[in-house]
């Protein structure tokens, strides 16, 4: 499970997110929705330690991503798709991930061939198309074969029969009893893939709900988004003047 409480993150005056407090629990596929600038991307680095909360913490199967013994082995992710170095070949870059986290070499075909690039594996990644970049960023997620999986955008530069195959893998990962987090700019597609929505605007949370509660009085899910989020496309403190009182206490 994934244990948000409180999060915040300020970048300068800009307020990133706020107070945002939430979990992902196993066994469903989580959807993570929000307009450009809401505060989703920050929200999953903070999850992965990359990102510090200026306030409020996070956890993961109990505990804050830094103090797991073997992170590739229990939270799988895929934030930004070309994290490889390009002159390495699809294999190699995995083998190394393999290498520093304790897993098996066998565990690399393995995964390679679920995401489609056996064929591609010697190939060099830099000049792997988006898609493919994609598929590789989704392997590497794969390679410790971890309980808890988050995903930023996982279908850009997909065409339409992997698209079909991204919302087939997610409901198949949560089918397994995996804690699945995915965000997506598409809802429609969301729609088909989703079991349970965090909406968030403006780096607050906006719905915690059920697909089908937030459509349960007819709308469709684009306007049942576009009506819990009308006006919260941009930063708060892009149009606001900072209070300075907020920043008291806030962490180094």
């Amino acid at each position: 499970m994934i244990e948000a409480r409180g999060l915040t993150k300020w970048y300068g005056d800009r307020t990133a997110v706020e107070e945002l407090s939430f979990d992902v629990g196993p066994g469903a596929v989580t959807g993570f929705l929000g307009p450009n600038g809401s505060g989703k991307s920050t929200t999953m680095r903070m999850i992965m330690g990359l990102d510090r909360p200026d306030a409020g913490e996070v956890r993961v199967a109990g505990r804050a991503y830094g103090e797991l013994g073997w992170p590739l082995r229990e939270v799988g992710a895929l934030l930004e798709a070309r994290t490889y170095h390009p002159g390495r070949s699809a294999r190699h870059h995995l083998a190394a991930l393999a290498a520093g986290g304790g897993i098996p070499r066998a565990r690399v075909d393995e995964v390679l061939r679920t995401v489609g690039l056996a064929e591609v594996a010697r190939g060099r990644a830099g000049s792997f198309s988006l898609g493919m970049a994609q598929r590789l960023g989704i392997a590497a997620a794969l390679l410790g074969d971890p309980e808890v999986l988050l995903f930023d955008e996982p279908v850009n530069g997909l065409d339409p029969e992997g698209v079909r195959w991204i919302r087939e893998l997610m409901r198949g990962l949560a089918a397994e009893g995996r804690t699945v987090l995915l965000s997506s700019h598409l809802i429609s597609e969301m729609a088909l893939t989703a079991d349970h929505l965090l909406v968030i605007g403006q780096g607050t949370l906006l719905a915690d709900t059920s697909v089908a509660e937030l459509t349960a009085d007819g709308r469709t899910l684009e306007e049942a988004f576009f009506r819990l989020t009308g006006g919260s496309a941009e930063y708060r403190g892009e149009t606001a003047p900072a209070a300075p009182a907020r920043h008291e206490g806030r962490r180094s």
